[in-house]
């Protein structure tokens, strides 16, 4: 647990200090600026200041964190530890946010630039496509898990060892019933089926171009979504893998020790690094691959200042007049809701009531599905 809990703050960190390096030049910190500005003194400055912290704070957790995990001895302390360590990263990140906001208000940034958006229709005529026998690998494991569940369910003793996120928590124990003999079966049955729902809502979601390159942009978009699709259907099968392995913990098939522990976070740590590999290539919407000669030339247009639609440092977009759902968020490579469309709330909606019906015990969620509500 020390071992894992070192290695959360080590990839958190890692992840944390390159967020800036691997953005978008004109979204420094998820502010919007013109290309002539990306690299103004106050963008540097705020790079830099933001780097040392995050190495700092990196360097504070790694020796206290492992410490509390075995003078407590419980698996709780890995969520407790990302939350703490994401949290400071936030609020780094936040205050250079708030510091280029007001330098790019101060200057006038886009004072005299030609302000446009651009779209491709062909990524509507030709889109990128699901790889689906990536799906195989999570379908099997689903396949395992359920058969030897079913194997092993009528020899269950009365009470289970207590599923604690991604880990399983053998000193205090639940009833055993349907639902919490088969959390790991349900929880990767979700995985499975919502995973591909999502990369293909991600897939048809509003593409991320820039207007100062547009065809330049809109190959290097189509690269990035292959490449995240195939890395979100990887993260699935890892995934998969930690709960068969839970699964065989929380039935007493193999007894939770560092080795097990070790093979469970293997492959997800895996995929967080090939999310980093990826990102150092490709980059936040590929703006990293390189550029054709035919796409070289600049369009004379800027992408337009839209900084008043996003919130909490470019992490919250909202505008009632886009009538996209989903859109690329400014910070890292994932997507988010637009909070001005109705259908963002009534999603949010359908996940608060399943919260609380599951927290008012009028619902039994498997404990997995639970915690990640609350969260």
């Amino acid at each position: 647990m020390a071992l894992a809990c070192l290695s959360l703050v080590a990839l958190l960190t890692a992840a944390a200090w390159a967020a800036p390096v691997l953005a978008r030049p004109t979204l420094p910190f998820g502010v919007r600026v013109p290309g002539s500005h990306v690299s103004d003194p106050a963008v540097t400055a705020q790079r830099r200041r933001y780097a040392r912290a995050v190495l700092v704070t990196g360097a504070v957790a790694a020796p206290t964190s492992p410490v509390a995990v075995v003078l407590l001895g419980s698996p709780a302390m890995l969520p407790a530890t990302a939350t703490v360590l994401a949290a400071a990263h936030l609020a780094l990140y936040h205050a250079a946010h708030r510091a280029v906001v007001a330098a790019k208000r101060q200057g006038n940034w886009y004072a005299g630039a030609r302000q446009a958006v651009t779209a491709d229709t062909t990524l509507r005529t030709d889109p990128v496509r699901l790889p689906w026998p990536l799906l195989i690998p999570s379908v099997l494991l689903l396949v395992l898990t359920a058969v030897t569940g079913v194997w092993r369910f009528g020899e269950l003793p009365a009470t289970l060892p207590t599923m604690r996120g991604i880990g399983v928590d053998a000193t205090t124990r639940t009833a055993t019933t349907f639902a919490t003999a088969f959390s790991p079966v349900i929880t990767q049955a979700a995985l499975t089926l919502l995973t591909p729902l999502l990369i293909a809502a991600l897939l048809r979601a509003r593409p991320e171009l820039d207007a100062a390159q547009p065809a330049g942009s809109a190959r290097r978009y189509r690269v990035y979504l292959n490449g995240m699709a195939r890395l979100l259907l990887a993260v699935a099968a890892g995934a998969g893998w930690a709960m068969f392995l839970l699964a065989l913990q929380l039935w007493e098939v193999a007894a939770p020790s560092a080795a097990v522990t070790a093979a469970t976070w293997t492959p997800l740590t895996a995929a967080a690094l090939s999310f980093l590999v990826f990102g150092v290539r490709v980059g936040e919407a590929g703006h990293r691959l390189p550029l054709r000669p035919e796409e070289a030339r600049e369009s004379g247009f800027v992408q337009r200042d839209d900084d008043r639609h996003w919130h909490l440092a470019g992490m919250i977009y909202a505008n009632r007049m886009d009538p996209a759902i989903l859109v690329h968020q400014r910070a890292g490579s994932r997507w988010t809701l637009n909070f001005g469309n109705p259908v963002a709330w009534a999603v949010l909606s359908i996940l608060a009531v399943l919260g609380l019906l599951s927290l008012l015990g009028v619902l039994d969620l498997p404990a997995t599905v639970t915690q990640g509500l609350r969260t």
